[in-house]
């Protein structure tokens, strides 16, 4: 299947101060809904002009496929980062991607692809699979080093957050709309944030049950 949706980002822009007192911050966030919910899934990006955005040049990570889905549902790395696609599955898949900050394709295989995929430009990054419809996945590539994604309790920690002003970008597969900017003011080493998204809760894509319209191939 070819994903021709157009993929509307939207980025929740936060100017983040922090004071001189402290050289680094140890930053915790935790992004919930209108409810109070916590979100997963979500890609946080800190970004500082102070702190110039860098090529992750040798790092991997990886988006593998396993019980015909992938996994994870989003992935955020850093510019410069190669990802490996590893198929933990018998039947063959066929990844690609027809986005614009990355297209590609991994044709039919099972077990570790020929190469990673080095993602040299930022931007979001839709993945499918010819083969099994269903699936979907997400690559957030970031500018800034510092990017990750939410936990099962919508959190992320960041370490070590050098001080000075920052902003923040949200991003997730089900937001609704772009979030207007807000400001905030860090006058602490150790801060907690809560950061609010408005999303349309849906259900993440998973394989049918065996047996049901499915095959494998060889």
């Amino acid at each position: 299947m070819i994903l021709n949706r157009v993929l509307l980002t939207s980025v929740l822009s936060i100017a983040m101060y922090f004071t001189p007192l402290s050289q680094a911050a140890d930053l915790r966030i935790r992004v919930v809904d209108s409810q109070q919910l916590a979100i997963t899934d979500a890609a946080v990006e800190l970004i500082s002009d102070a702190i110039p955005a860098t090529t992750a040049a040798g790092e991997h990570y990886e988006m593998s496929q396993k019980n015909r889905t992938f996994t994870p549902f989003v992935l955020a790395i850093p510019k410069g980062a190669r990802v490996d696609f590893p198929n933990l599955d018998r039947t063959r898949h066929h990844v690609y991607s027809f986005s614009e900050a990355k297209p590609f394709e991994l044709k039919l295989y099972v077990g570790k692809a020929e190469a990673p995929i080095l993602f040299d430009k930022p931007g979001l990054v839709a993945l499918g699979c010819n083969i099994h419809d269903y699936m979907q996945a997400f690559i957030y590539v970031a500018d800034s080093p510092m990017v990750a994604v939410t936990d099962e309790k919508g959190e992320i920690h960041f370490t070590d957050v050098p001080s000075g002003q920052y902003r923040i970008k949200l991003w997730h597969p089900w937001q609704r709309e772009v979030s207007e900017p807000s400001e905030l003011s860090i006058t602490t080493a150790a801060q907690t944030l809560t950061l609010a998204m408005d999303i349309e809760r849906q259900a993440k894509p998973s394989a049918p049950p065996s047996g049901f319209g499915q095959f494998d191939v060889k």
